[in-house]
């Protein structure tokens, strides 16, 4: 029985004599084309598995490519800093790649879906494009601030301290003083006491003295500003700065709080003070403990401005619990202008021995040795400037006039005291200390003081202060209490522990 005429050119058991099939053949043949057609079929599946995988697997490496091209971008960004700085870079592409790498292979081809579709909230959290800007804005900005020094000091206490000629500081930078020289020293105001005795201590009250350096004549020693400074920071753009809040000495709505003693109603050519220095606990690495001086001019909304000066504990601004000393200005109440110690173009530093921003040694302790700093700031009645003086006649430098608007002429308040930052994490109030952490009916050795409070008048005469008024926003956290001896002259205790029963 013939069934078909089928030729099959490679069929080794075909008749190749007549063409002719057999149904033996037949069968061998179906049977043969069945396992083809299944074999083709699994060939297809596998081919199918494997095109699906490429896909994935190409989207895995451009991933990867990109991590590894970001880490490139951050290299090339900071191959021109210092060694110090790309371990740091290093590390940060490491704790990249260990986070978005090394997830599993599934869950990051899922994440990259997502993100190319706009839908991943995780990817949108973290942007290593955004880190990219942030650090390449950093570097900017540090190559702005730190000028290229003469030396450098590294002090005991980690910080390095830069010696830069006079005139390229970066007070020289404000669109005002451009092409200003340093100014000489001005006259002192009348009644002012110069004690040549203290002076070599009072000159050598920084840590950094400790190494046995000094920067050379003609230039000023300046803390160095840090990638890890400002990257503690939320913004770039406010770094140095105080909030743009309002702060009044009279609110208790706002995070700032304050205990200080105050004068108003007459003007005001300057003050001096002695401050007492503790190491107060800051509970908080966003908040502060400071002790100070306000020369201020002005109202509390948008026109306040402030020259500012004593010692802080800032964590967020150091990375450390230090009480350094600490300058400050503003003429728009914190908003655009102003900025701690030389971390913007406006105060004029002209001492060779004193850094602004370093930490204080020594400190007073609870029962212990005490140890305060004195300041003075007023007004030159030569030039209009205010200037700010350390100690028996050190001068530190100056706050030019034009910085200002209302204090071009004069102060209307000069205030004395401590200001805390009360985050209350958790709902509590925060346990962050003013002063030594002690309230003020501790006394001596115990509860932190300001001393021998003056103004300075119309005429350049230091006088006592009168009808000195003190106030503080919680006193059940932190208070103050005045008096009046023929010793300290005008003083106040004042301090707290924050947080306590009767201040939860």
């Amino acid at each position: 029985m013939v069934v078909s005429v089928l030729q099959w050119e490679n069929n080794p058991r075909s008749n190749n004599n007549n063409n002719i099939i057999t149904i033996e053949d037949y069968h061998y043949q179906c049977r043969r084309n069945s396992r083809r057609k299944r074999r083709r079929q699994d060939e297809c599946r596998q081919e199918d598995q494997m095109k699906e995988k490429q896909r994935s697997d190409n989207k895995y490496c451009i991933y990867n490519n990109y991590i590894i091209m970001q880490f490139l971008c951050l290299f090339n960004i900071f191959s021109s800093t210092s060694s110090i700085i790309i371990p740091k870079i290093v590390v940060f592409f490491l704790l990249v790649s260990s986070s978005l790498v090394f997830p599993t292979h599934s869950s990051l081809v899922s994440n990259i879906q997502d993100n190319n579709n706009g839908t991943n909230e995780s990817s949108q959290s973290f942007r290593p494009s955004q880190h990219v800007h942030k650090l390449r804005r950093i570097k900017e900005h540090l190559n702005k601030i730190n000028k290229t020094p003469l030396k450098t000091i590294q002090s005991v206490d980690g910080d390095l301290i830069d010696c830069i000629l006079l005139d390229q500081q970066l007070a020289f930078e404000h669109p005002m003083l451009r092409g200003q020289k340093p100014l000489d020293p001005p006259e002192r105001p009348n009644g002012h006491e110069r004690v040549g005795s203290s002076k070599m201590f009072e000159e050598t009250f920084q840590l950094w003295h400790l190494t046995g350096e000094a920067c050379p004549q003609g230039t000023i020693p300046i803390r160095r500003t840090s990638e890890d400074d400002m990257l503690r920071v939320n913004s770039i753009s406010r770094f140095g700065r105080k909030p743009r809040k309002i702060v009044r000495r009279d609110s208790s709505g706002t995070d700032h709080e304050h205990a200080v003693g105050y004068v108003s109603g007459k003007e005001y050519y300057g003050a001096k003070a002695s401050i007492n220095v503790w190491s107060p606990r800051v509970a908080n690495p966003y908040e502060f403990s400071l002790s100070q001086m306000w020369v201020i001019s002005g109202s509390f909304g948008d026109d306040l401005n402030t020259i500012e000066a004593g010692w802080q504990v800032s964590p967020e601004l150091y990375g450390d619990n230090y009480p350094r000393f600490f300058t400050y200005w503003t003429s728009d109440a914190y908003q655009a202008t102003g900025c701690y110690n030389l971390l913007c173009s406006g105060f004029v530093q002209t001492n060779s021995k004193i850094a602004i921003g370093a930490a204080i040694s020594p400190t007073s302790s609870y029962h212990g040795g005490q140890f305060d700093i004195s300041l003075l700031i007023w007004k030159d009645p030569k030039h209009g400037n205010w200037w700010l003086e350390f100690g028996s006649g050190i001068l530190v430098g100056y706050w030019p006039s034009n910085l200002f608007t209302h204090l071009r002429d004069h102060a209307s308040m000069i205030q004395f005291g401590g200001e805390i930052v009360n985050s209350r994490d958790g709902g509590f109030h925060t346990s962050t200390q003013m002063g030594s952490g002690h309230f003020s009916g501790e006394g001596f050795g115990r509860a932190s003081y300001f001393r021998n409070l003056q103004v300075v008048d119309w005429d350049n005469n230091l006088i006592p202060l009168s009808n000195l008024k003190v106030l503080a926003d919680h006193p059940n956290c932190y208070d103050i209490r005045g008096g009046i001896n023929n010793v300290w002259g005008n003083y106040f205790y004042y301090g707290g522990p924050g947080r306590n029963v009767r201040c939860p």
